[in-house]
């Protein structure tokens, strides 16, 4: 039986997607039976990502001081996201749907390379003019996500390929443009997954 590891790759999140990561771990571990008792509780959080999102607006006026500030914010983020998700593995090591529904991404143990499922799009929102964000549900083993945008009778265009399956932004987009938008995991032993189905949204 396959054995999974809670992925830390959230570290490595710009900080808009840290900050939408912790909000999405809250949102789906608040009333999950899985981890009634969490070992840092979501109030905790969500006042540590509070704290992170305004020191991001507030750094975004410049200044080194609020950086640091803002730095300080992420790093303690940062460490209460790493708690949590070492008490959700030490449930879900063999549930990946478990594991999955904290939202928390998965890392395997098992070391025999697989062919990836077809990511699954979980939404498409609006996070600012010209942008799609873009979620998706993870894919577990995929190491990266290849993304394609087009519109109209243009073919599909590359958009960039992302270490983290949620929030992905698309830019550069024009508005009052519909688009179709398709994923596609890449690693495995076949390199890459299917494209995932594809879901039309409108840039703002």
């Amino acid at each position: 039986m396959a054995t999974y590891r809670t992925s830390l790759s959230f570290a490595r999140l710009p900080d808009a997607g840290l900050n939408s990561f912790a909000e999405t771990v809250v949102q789906k571990m608040t009333g999950n039976p899985a981890f009634a008792t969490p070992l840092v509780s979501l109030a905790n959080i969500t006042a540590a990502q509070t704290a992170f999102a305004n020191a991001i607006n507030a750094a975004m006026q410049g200044g080194k001081q609020a950086t640091a500030a803002k730095n300080a914010a992420r790093e303690s983020l940062l460490g209460l996201l790493r708690q949590e998700a070492t008490y959700v593995q030490s449930l879900a090591s063999e549930s990946l749907p478990m594991l999955l529904s904290s939202g928390f991404e998965a890392t395997s143990t098992n070391r025999a390379q697989v062919p990836l499922s077809k990511p699954m799009v979980e939404r498409v929102e609006n996070p600012g003019s010209t942008q799609l964000g873009l979620r998706l549900q993870p894919v577990c083993t995929a190491r990266a996500y290849e993304v394609r945008v087009s519109h109209g009778a243009n073919g599909w265009q590359a958009v960039g390929v992302f270490t983290y399956s949620r929030p992905i932004l698309i830019e550069n987009l024009t508005p009052g443009t519909t688009y179709s938008v398709q994923a596609r995991a890449v690693g495995g032993s076949t390199g890459y997954s299917d494209w995932s189905d594809p879901v039309s949204h409108m840039a703002m």
